[in-house]
This record gives structure tokens, sequence and C-alpha cells, in this order.
């Protein structure tokens, strides 16, 4: 569990600096018998992640609950080096990329997340980060709007519902008229729906996939639908981890992504870090900034800002976007959380997500009047009905410190006493049987 990266040498000459013989003077403070010389309760054969799970466990018994709540904020594991690295002060105190001479570390940041998102998303683009999820797919609808000089959108109401409460929020003012589109009993955007009169005037059908019901919606098929029409394809991803193994959004025209899932904690709800990435043929309208490579006069390698088209550079009327806030330092985390974890790290991560939240859905469809709602391919999110009210349910969970599953009746009406439950690789079996146990307990009880 050692992650001190200086060799003795290192250590010993810090210590010869700041005038002291050993290490344990640093504590002399501390008196002798309250030192602890070696963790006793902590087995030394566990990786990281199961010293990590110990710990919370641990923690747990002081009151901390259990959660399957995940929604648009989920809880993976972050390895240590992510924030020790994002933390140090040549990353954490540095700011502007603008002055490529004195920015370099920043420049070459950026750009190696623009690549892992592109290749990540089949796109061919992306930019140096936005806001976060929601306020990247309201940009990416304006985008569109730029790009076609349409002024409606088809829009799933199986998106993250507070991502269409941000877009109605700028679409409103804008004058862009938004059409929402159900959902079949595969819990999948509903292409019946499509009438040809609102594609031709469409500037792009935006779905979410795997969409806020945890189902993985069928790209190719929305994407002939829309360029038929001359429309485009917008894709919202919430869930980022699926990419692991999900096959990326590549007929889609623009990306919008939450890159929370990379290395960054769910936070009580942010901040977190939004992506868009898209066609290069689309990068003139795309918000943002971009970072690009190129070589100097003696023909080294460096970066530059290739592309900055916010209102701080040029003038207000030519901007492509006036909210492309970005998240440079949450950037960063997510760029060295994919650098320790590597292709094989992320197919692993969703592989686990993928059987952990199977292995769920089963123990929990055993128990009496629990079932399935939606019959289309999940990842790790998926929408059972409940034979009472799940607020009731939860409320008694809460009780045996288990947060559960999210009541999907808050935002659809028509889904009173569905809930969406999430579990990730940091969820163990135990937990899930813990809460199946839980639930059976409560619906077994007389209302």
């Amino acid at each position: 569990m050692a992650f001190i990266p200086h060799t003795e040498a290192d250590v010993a000459a810090m210590l010869a600096t700041i005038g002291v013989t050993g290490i344990e003077d640093l504590f002399d403070e501390i008196p002798p018998d309250l030192r602890v010389k070696s963790l006793a309760g902590v087995p030394p054969e566990l990786n990281e992640m199961e010293i990590g799970r110990l710990m919370t466990e641990r923690a747990r018994a002081d009151g901390v609950p259990l959660t399957f709540i995940g929604a648009g904020a989920y809880e993976h594991h972050i390895p240590a080096a992510v924030w020790a690295i994002t933390t140090r002060g040549e990353f954490y105190s540095a700011y502007t990329p603008y002055q490529a001479e004195a920015s370099q570390g920043t420049l070459q940041l950026i750009y190696e997340f623009q690549t892992m998102i592109a290749r990540l998303t089949g796109m061919e683009v992306a930019n140096a980060s936005m806001y976060d999820g929601s306020t990247a797919l309201t940009e990416a609808v304006l985008m569109a709007e730029r790009l076609t000089g349409r002024h409606r959108v088809l829009v799933a109401r199986s998106v993250h519902p507070e991502y269409r409460h941000v877009l109605q929020t700028y679409a409103k003012n804008l004058g862009i008229e938004i059409e929402e589109i159900g959902y079949t009993e595969s819990g999948q955007f509903d292409r019946s729906a499509l009438k040809q009169e609102s594609l031709a005037q469409a500037a792009a059908i935006v779905v979410q996939s795997p969409n806020f019901f945890g189902v993985i919606e069928e790209l190719p098929a929305l994407a002939e639908a829309a360029h038929a029409a001359g429309s485009l394809l917008i894709t919202s991803i919430a869930e980022a981890v699926s990419l692991g193994i999900v096959r990326p959004p590549a007929e889609a025209d623009i990306v919008a992504m939450e890159g929370q899932s990379f290395g960054i904690p769910p936070s009580y709800g942010g901040p977190y870090v939004g992506v868009i990435a898209t066609r290069d043929k689309y990068v003139r309208q795309m918000p943002g900034r971009l970072a690009g490579q190129t070589t100097d006069a003696e023909g080294r390698r460096g970066f530059v800002l290739t592309l900055a088209t916010r209102e701080q550079h040029i003038r207000r009327e030519k901007a492509t976007s006036n909210i492309c806030t970005n998240e440079a330092l949450y950037a960063l985390a997510a760029t060295i959380h994919l650098c320790l974890l590597g292709k094989e790290g992320l197919r692993e991560q969703a592989l686990q997500n993928l059987a952990k939240a199977r292995f769920a859905q089963a123990e929990l469809e055993k128990i009496p009047g629990v079932r399935r709602v939606f019959s289309g391919p999940s990842f790790n999110e998926f929408v059972l009905e409940f034979p009472r009210s799940v607020k009731m349910v939860n409320a008694d969970l809460l009780r045996e410190k288990i947060v559960g599953p999210f009541a999907l009746g808050i935002h659809y009406p028509e889904l009173t006493k569905r809930a969406l439950v999430c579990v990730t690789e940091t969820t163990p079996r135990a937990e899930i049987e813990r809460l199946a146990a839980a639930i059976k307990r409560i619906l077994e009880r007389p209302v």
C-alpha cells in the first residue's frame, strides 16, 4: 500500500535540509504511548481498492449508509494516485493556457484529454471541457441550431430530466422549440413517434445512451432517420464508464458527455466536467476552446490554443458560446484516471459494473411483487417496479442505513412505484444481498 515515490537518498536529503536526523523527529510532539507502530487491523495483502472498501465499511459503522442511487452521479473507484498528482502545485495552481511559452504543461494535458475523449466517443475532435454534462448538452443543441439553421429539436423524454430542464431554460429565451418524444416498452426512444414534418424542421434528434432508465439506445437507426431529414443526431452520455464496453456513438454528429465517472467523486452533485466531441467538419461551430499540437522554430513539439471561440477571445456576437466555462482541473483528473486505467482497465471496470448490476437485478427480482420494467439492454442501472410506494420503501431502507434506489415518479408521473437502481464496481456482493434482504423484509410487513 506504499505510494511514496521518494528514494532513501531523497528522504535523507530532505531531512538534512530541514535539520532533523530522522522521520520520527517530525512527530516528537506526539507522546510515545500514543504512536501506532503498525496498522494491525489492515491486512497487508489487500490492494488499494480493497483497503478503501475496508475503510468505508468501518466508517459505515459510524452511520455512513449504503447507496444505490446513480441517476447521473456515480460512485466509482478512484486510484489514490489520481488526486495525488492532480493536486501537485505545478497543476493545482496553474491557470492560464493562453501564453503557450509559460503553459506547456496545461496545454499538453488539455491535448491529451481531448485525444482520449475523441477516441472513446468515436468522434474526430473534442474540446477542452465544459462546465458539466447538462450545459454540454445545451451547447450541443445550440451548435446544431447554428449548423442547420433550424430552430426545433426533438428530445427524448428518457434524457436526464435535469439536463432537459437546463436545455429548456436556455431554449425558451432563444426561440428554440423543444418537442419531447416518448419511450417504448423497451425503455428506448420511440421511433414510431417521429413525424416527417417535425423531422424536416428539426435541427437535431437528442438522445441519451445509456439513457436515464439505464437502457442503451439504438443509435444507428436514429442517425439514419435524422440524416435522411437533414437533421443531426446528438448523443448525451451521463455514465462515461459505459464506454469501456458499450459501442461508441460513432453514428452521432455531436456527443455531449459528463466525465464525472473518470476520477471525480460525486461530491453532492458537483462540480463536474462536461465534454463536447464532434466531427472535424463541425469544429468551427464547437464551443469552448481547443488545444493543438505544433512545432516551434527549432522543430520541437509544442502545444498551443488552436481554437478559442469564447467571448474572452473574440467579439461577443461572433462567439459560439458565452456559457462554456471549462473545468481544466477536473479534465486533468479525468486524464490521469484514464491513463492509470488504460484500455484494459476501463474495460474491466465496465465489465464489473455490468456483472454486478446483472447480479443485483436477479437478486431483487426474486422478491415477490418486484419486477423489471424495461426490456432494453442496460449497463449498470435498471428500473424495477415495486408493489408499493418507492418513497415509503426508501424511508424504511434509510432506517437500516441504506439509501435506496431513485424514485422515478418524481420526474415521470406515469412511473410511480418504479425505481432506478444503480450498482457499480464499488458495490460488494454482500451489500447487494443486504439490500435485497432489507427490501424483502419491508415488503413483507403489513402496510
